[in-house]
């Protein structure tokens, strides 16, 4: 593919772009913003100065490939991320994890050698996902990987190691559901996903009523402090799942958790799926560029805000499943199934973010890693 080619017109026309910046550089220093440009952002750093959520964008809308990382305490068991809640595991049960959870293997350099030479820009973790385990340094709980066995800040690990390969550095965190904690909404028949179907009241849940839902959010805000402050510049925060935003946007002071995200790091893009709001800076659909029937009046009316938005294309390395799931074994796509997936993507101007599900014990599945790095080898072929 010519889309790096530095012969490509749409590339002479993004490094154009980018320069433009730099006229900007002392503008921006007037108005405050001197903090260092990241890395990531490359020729788009003058940029930064003047307008850093443009210059991300402007970065993101070129970059046209990233990785995506669902790990977790569910990778122990093999089953797919969303084991707690189709097995009906309670929460006594599966918090037990935790107390099992090591990730000898992940390996921060490792992974972000991997997606610098399978031709990605940057990486998206999950740093909470729905069974609300953290993978990062917080004091809102001890359900997280530094409280773990583990004894280890993988987000920050990892944050260090994009730094270090001038990856830009997306984190994943589970707004729209939370199987644990204690004062998430209800399961109901139009709020299906919010809580597994157990048999018996579970009794850690204490959610009464509307109000008590403000306890979670501010459980939220407190975490996107720790996580925008403690891991230097990210690339963005991408919000899910949408459809548990949907069916309550009531409950949601979505305006001010984008505010706060957007004080802390200005510049910091916004996902939250097909789009909550309008406001969001990309929509992140899965697998298709299209609203998938979805007929929700909510739903509909941020997709439309959202129109001419930059578009990230998300799709897994396994058959389904987004965490590992070992039925997939010897199922994992293949390097022309990825590199046919791309060549989609960037024929609707999007983003592709393709996912990788490690093992328990954080290493990446061998299958992927040699997915990827053929993928790497062929598309530096093609730009020669």
């Amino acid at each position: 593919m010519t889309r790096n080619n530095s012969n490509d017109p749409t590339r002479r026309g993004f490094l154009k772009t980018c320069a433009a910046g730099a006229a900007a550089l002392t503008v921006g220093q007037q108005t405050g913003c001197t903090s260092p440009a990241p890395g990531f952002l490359g020729p788009c750093r003058p940029m930064y100065a003047s307008d850093p959520r443009k210059a991300r964008i402007t970065w993101f809308q070129q970059a046209g490939f990233g990785l995506f990382i669902h790990y977790g305490l569910y990778s122990q068991l093999g089953r797919g991320e969303w084991v707690m809640y189709r097995e009906q595991i309670p929460v006594a049960e599966y918090v037990k994890l935790k107390d099992t959870f090591t990730a000898p293997a992940f390996d921060a350099d490792r992974i972000a050698d991997m997606t610098a030479g399978a031709g990605m820009k940057y990486i998206t973790i999950t740093a909470k996902h729905h069974d609300g385990f953290c993978l990062f340094r917080t004091s809102a709980t001890d359900y997280n990987s530094v409280r773990s066995p583990a004894r280890r800040d993988l987000i920050g690990e990892l944050a260090a190691a994009c730094r270090k390969r001038n990856l830009g550095l997306s984190l994943y965190y589970s707004y729209a559901a939370d199987w644990k904690h204690p004062y998430f909404m209800p399961r109901t028949e139009t709020t299906p996903i919010a809580r597994p179907a157990y048999k018996h009241p579970e009794p850690s849940y204490l959610f009464r009523r509307d109000e008590d839902f403000r306890r979670y959010i501010d459980y939220v805000h407190h975490q996107l402090r720790e996580i925008l402050t403690q891991y230097g510049p990210l690339a963005g925060i991408w919000f899910d799942p949408i459809a548990g935003y949907y069916h309550r946007p009531d409950l949601y002071p979505i305006e001010e958790t984008y505010a706060l995200v957007r004080s802390l790091q200005p510049g910091c893009l916004i996902s939250f799926k097909q789009g909550a709001n309008g406001d969001e800076d990309f929509v992140a659909p899965e697998r298709k560029a299209a609203m998938h029937g979805i007929k929700n009046p909510v739903a509909v009316r941020a997709w439309e805000r959202n129109q001419g938005k930059p578009v990230e294309i998300c799709n897994t390395l396994q058959a389904s499943a987004w965490g590992y799931n070992r039925e997939d074994d010897g199922k994992h796509k293949k390097a022309d199934e990825v590199l046919r997936i791309l060549a989609d993507a960037r024929s609707s101007r999007a983003n592709l973010l393709m996912n990788t599900g490690p093992l328990g014990d954080g290493s990446i599945h061998p299958e992927d890693v040699a997915t990827l790095s053929e993928v790497g080898e062929r598309l530096r072929s093609q730009d020669t």
